[in-house]
């Protein structure tokens, strides 16, 4: 008996539109991201239950950004969550449409906040700060979902606006970030994470310049080229913060609060006060 291959009819119950329309090839490129954000969702949903000393704040942050780039995901590849704009940068003289797809630049709004809220936790800066970067964050997301559905040059002035919110970002987290982490003593985790992070960060506008911005790549290119974007940011910062937090202390990062939960300054902090004892007594957080 053979096996019979499934075929993908997304875009046969939902059917694209335009002049540069989304395709059954990206389509099925999307579904396997969608299956692999779901898989690590889950893989970080259940290591969370096993969390290091039941601290899980990283957890928290990249399960729902997971979670959501799962949704996201899911709704691009059944070509759902787009609109029709004119193509301004391809021949002005006739009516050119292109799919925006918007709801990639929606899990944006998630994921690259999130980001920026692990990276503030972990280097140890003040929740001013934090705030600062996740505000910088969601300015980029929409000066560029902004500049994606402009029908005239205009968009370029969102986009550097946008990019220039980035900019400040990748600032904070670069450097400020790094001095702060060096006083908490995880400087060499943080530069890899962040550094990561900032990587892929800088591909974000090249990838809008050649695809909803300049026209230069079709809605599939385009699709192929954020989604493995994506794929290389949330995911596998996650998998890297999962990892190597079992070496941190969260005492000294002053993270250890979400094991027992809120608690007064005059109330008890048993995870601070009592001596560890078990498996890993030795790397109990401290104050």
């Amino acid at each position: 008996m053979g096996i019979q291959v499934r075929d993908n009819n997304a875009l046969d119950t939902n059917p694209p539109a335009g002049d540069e329309y989304f395709t059954t090839n990206g389509s099925n490129w999307l579904w396997a991201v969608t299956a692999w954000y779901g898989f690590l969702f889950l893989v970080l949903f259940a290591l969370s239950f096993r969390a290091r000393f039941g601290e899980k704040i990283f957890h928290y942050i990249f399960i729902i950004t997971l979670l959501a780039g799962t949704i996201a995901y899911y709704a691009h590849a059944a070509d759902l969550g787009w609109t029709l704009r004119l193509v301004v940068n391809d021949n002005p003289v006739r009516n050119w449409t292109r799919q925006i797809f918007w709801v990639k630049y929606v899990y944006h709004l998630v994921e690259f906040p999130a980001v920026a809220i692990a990276l503030g936790l972990l280097s140890g800066v003040s929740w001013a700060s934090i705030g600062y970067n996740v505000a910088l964050a969601w300015t980029w997301s929409v000066s560029y979902v902004i500049a994606a559905l402009t029908t005239t040059n205009y968009k370029w002035g969102f986009f550097a606006f946008g990019t220039f919110a980035y900019l400040i970002l990748a600032f904070n987290t670069l450097l400020h970030g790094r001095t702060g982490a060096s006083r908490v003593g995880v400087a060499r985790d943080y530069m890899m994470l962040a550094g990561w992070a900032n990587l892929i960060w800088l591909c974000y506008p090249i990838a809008f310049g050649v695809s909803d911005g300049g026209n230069v790549i079709g809605v599939t290119p385009g699709a192929i080229f954020f989604g493995v974007l994506d794929f290389l940011l949330a995911p596998l910062l996650a998998l890297g913060f999962i990892f190597l937090s079992r070496s941190w202390d969260y005492g000294r990062l002053n993270l250890a609060f979400t094991r027992y939960g809120r608690v007064h300054d005059a109330g008890d902090h048993p995870e601070k006060a009592a001596p560890a004892t078990g498996h890993g007594a030795a790397t109990q957080p401290t104050v």
